[in-house]
């Protein structure tokens, strides 16, 4: 899908840790049955962030959740490099592999902690789904393909932020809102200061930092 793609490329994070996700162990209910490893589609792959899916249209697909803002190939390749390095990020995306696109992706966060004696705990980020495929339950797939995957490495617990109307939906997967700690607040920054850390991004030779959602 528009631009190359280099022969070897680059996964976020091992794929075979998507091969042994037990989806039997999620209260969600697919019908009919689909998880990471069959996706329902001949056509559907269930897989971690690549190098190449820059040209994959995987900006785009998070066009469709928020700002992006004008990322270049550079840009997206060194923050990629920064979080496959760190070994803190897991971007799993849905891709139509009859077109080489991406349709869908969400994040797994991963905090390391001194509490619960060095616990860590996951944060579910960014989700999206190209609404053209609606139908195929890819929305419930993505979110409890990164939610097992956090139980897998050893989480103690998964948390994220929704807007009121999706609550149903997390709920009818396993999540809870629990009672006196249900609140999301947030502390957003002016584009003046933004544009300070920028700037000093630039000057280390940085990539600037996208949009919050």
């Amino acid at each position: 899908m528009g631009g190359p793609v280099g022969e070897e490329e680059l996964s976020l994070y091992d794929p075979a840790l998507l091969l042994s996700l037990n989806f039997f162990d999620s209260p969600a209910n697919f019908n009919p049955r689909i998880s990471a490893a069959a996706p329902g589609e001949v056509w559907l792959k269930v897989r971690p962030l690549q190098t190449g899916d820059f040209h994959r249209g995987f900006l785009q697909i998070l066009s469709q959740l928020t700002k992006v803002g004008d990322v270049s190939l550079t840009q997206f390749l060194n923050r990629f490099a920064q979080m496959r390095a760190s070994g803190d990020y897991y971007v799993t995306v849905i891709v139509d592999t009859r077109y080489d696109k991406i349709i869908g992706s969400a994040t797994l966060v991963l905090e390391r902690k001194f509490i619960h004696g060095c616990a860590t705990r996951g944060r579910l980020e960014d989700v999206v789904v190209d609404d053209t495929y609606r139908g195929k339950q890819l929305g419930k797939l993505i979110v409890v393909t990164v939610s097992l995957l956090a139980k897998e490495l050893g989480c103690y617990k998964m948390s994220l932020d929704c807007k009121d109307k999706l609550i149903p939906f997390y709920k009818s997967i396993g999540y809870t809102l629990e009672p006196g700690n249900a609140n999301t607040m947030n502390i957003r920054y002016e584009a003046t200061t933004r544009s300070i850390g920028r700037n000093a991004a630039a000057a280390a030779n940085q990539p600037e930092d996208t949009e919050p959602s």
